[in-house]
C-alpha cells in the first residue's frame, strides 16, 4: 500500500499507524465508528491524513445511508450523513484539515453518494500533489537560507507520507534536499508523548536511506547549542491567521531554542492547514491526551499511583519564533 490512506470501493484502508515500527498492517474499516475510533486511537494521523479520512467517512457515510436509487436526498438520510461528519470532525479538535475534509466532501452530499465519493476520492490525489509543492518550495527556502552542505536537519513528531495521504510536509522538504544529495543526516526527536519521531519518523527514513538518529525531546537545545543543527523543519495542524502555529507538543521549546541559536525554523504545511478565521493561536483549541500515555510505558506502570498528569498533544507556537510558514502557494509568513 504506498498510500497510507485509500479507498476501495466499499471501506476506507489506511496503514495502522499504531502498529509501526514492530509491524506494518493496513486496517479496512467499514463503519463510522471503526473510523472514528482510528482517528482517536492515532492509528491515522497527522494533518493532511486527517484531512482524507474526514472527506472519506463522509463518502462512507453517504454511501450507508443512500436509498435504493443512489441519492441520499431523504431527509433522515441527510440528517444521519450530517451527524456522522459532525462525529467525524469533533474526533479530534486541534488539526483543522479534519473539519476542512469533512465539509467538504459534504458539500457534494446534494449531489448524491457517489458525488461526495468522488470529490473524497479527488482529495486523495490532490494531497499528494499539494504536498509536494509545498515541501519542494520550502526545500528552496531552505537552501536560500542555510549555505552549509550538507545540510544537518532537526525534526519534530512525524511529517512523512504516514502523516499525509502520501510523500508528506516537513519530511517532505527532506525527500527533495536528500534526493539532490544535501543531506548529511537528520537528527529526529522521539517526540512525546507517542513517540511519534521515534517509531515513525525513524522508520520512514530509515525506508528512504536517510542517515538519521534519534534524540530525546530534551535533548534538540543541546544539539543546538553544540551546533549540530543547520535548520529545523516542523509541520502543523492549524495555522492561525496572524501565523501562530499549533502542532506537536515541543514544537513551542524548540522554536524557542532555535531562535535563541539563530537557526532557521520552518513550518510546512498545506493551505488546508491555515485557518484563516482565528486571528492567532490563543483561540486554537488545544488536545489533552489520556493520563496513562505518561504514566504507562507499553502498559507498565512507571509513575507513582495517583500521579496528576499534564498531556497536551499540542502547543502554540508564536509567529515571531517562525521563520516562515510554507504552503504549496509559497511563502505564506516570513518573521519581520
Amino acid at each position: 500500500m504506498s498510500r497510507t490512506i485509500d479507498w476501495d470501493g466499499d471501506a476506507v484502508v489506511i496503514v495502522d499507524q499504531c502498529a509501526l515500527p514492530e509491524s506494518y498492517r493496513t486496517l479496512r474499516l467499514t463503519t463510522i465508528d471503526e473510523l472514528v475510533d482510528a482517528i482517536k486511537r492515532l492509528a491515522v494521523r497527522g494533518a493532511p491524513a486527517l484531512g482524507a479520512a474526514g472527506a472519506l467517512g463522509v463518502a462512507m457515510s453517504a454511501r450507508l445511508h443512500r436509498g435504493p436509487g443512489g441519492t441520499t436526498g431523504a431527509t433522515d438520510a441527510t440528517n444521519a450523513v450530517a451527524a456522522d461528519a459532525e462525529r467525524l470532525a469533533s474526533a479530534r479538535p486541534t488539526a483543522v484539515n479534519l473539519r476542512w475534509g469533512v465539509e467538504r466532501a459534504l458539500a457534494a452530499l446534494p449531489r448524491g453518494a457517489d458525488a461526495v465519493t468522488a470529490e473524497a476520492v479527488a482529495m486523495l490525489t490532490e494531497d499528494e500533489l499539494v504536498n509536494k509543492q509545498a515541501s519542494r518550495n520550502a526545500a528552496d527556502l531552505v537552501l536560500r537560507h542555510c549555505s552549509r552542505r550538507p545540510l544537518r536537519l532537526l525534526t519534530h513528531c512525524n511529517t512523512g507520507r504516514l502523516a499525509a495521504v502520501d510523500w508528506g510536509t516537513a519530511l517532505g522538504v527532506v525527500r527533495h534536499l536528500h534526493a539532490a544529495g544535501h543531506v548529511e543526516y537528520v537528527l529526529a526527536d522521539e517526540t512525546r508523548p507517542l513517540l511519534q519521531g521515534s517509531r515513525l519518523t525513524a522508520w520512514e527514513l530509515a525506508e528512504l536511506g536517510v542517515p538519521y538518529r534519534l534524540l530525546p525531546d530534551s535533548a534538540a537545545p543541546a544539539a543546538m547549542a553544540t551546533g549540530l543543527v543547520d535548520c529545523v523543519l516542523v509541520g502543523a495542524d492549524r495555522v492561525a491567521a496572524n501565523g501562530d502555529v499549533a502542532n506537536k507538543i515541543g514544537t513551542y521549546a524548540l522554536a524557542v531554542a532555535a531562535a535563541r541559536h539563530h537557526i532557521p525554523f520552518f513550518v510546512v504545511a498545506p493551505e488546508s492547514t491555515v485557518d484563516r478565521e482565528l486571528p492567532d493561536g490563543s483561540h486554537i483549541v488545544l488536545e489533552q491526551r489520556p493520563a496513562e500515555e505518561i504514566t504507562h510505558v507499553a502498559g507498565t506502570r512507571v509513575a507513582p499511583q495517583g500521579a496528576q498528569v499534564f498531556n497536551p498533544a499540542f502547543d502554540i507556537t508564536p509567529a515571531e519564533l517562525v521563520t516562515a510558514v510554507v504552503t504549496e502557494h509559497g511563502v505564506l509568513h516570513v518573521r519581520s
